[in-house]
């Protein structure tokens, strides 16, 4: 199957090339040449948690005036939530860094390839 989309691959490169003088017919507006930086993206943030906790604890204050005493019940459940869900995210960004992920953050790379930066001379 990978021998079938090399080859596929090298007859639409051989088609991209003109049969004369064999120079590409689409010219890049770009330098082909990879840069020695990545773009700086943000992590995406996972979704809400402790929602439920939350609605709860607010239905009951609502419910009772706002009044803490009354909705103790429904608060520390909405704080023990939280603190797990903080407890979650600690690990995973410890798991994060130590790099079990495979995949490096973007200031990581940047500071990586600018440390060995590409050659920019065609070959």
């Amino acid at each position: 199957m990978a021998m079938q989309g090399g080859t596929a691959l090298q007859e639409k490169v051989s088609r991209m090339l003109s049969r004369k003088h064999k120079k590409p017919v689409l010219k890049p507006n770009k330098p082909l040449v990879l840069k020695d930086e990545v773009a700086n993206r943000k992590i995406k943030k996972g979704e809400a948690t402790c929602v439920t906790e939350m609605s709860m604890m607010m239905a009951c204050w609502k419910q009772n005036n706002f009044v803490d005493t009354l909705c103790s019940n429904e608060m520390q459940s909405f704080y023990t939530c939280v603190e797990k869900a903080q407890i979650a995210v600690k690990n995973k960004s410890e798991q994060h860094t130590i790099g079990q992920s495979g995949r490096l953050q973007p200031k990581q790379a940047t500071i990586l390839l600018k440390r060995y930066p590409n050659l920019h001379v065609e070959i």
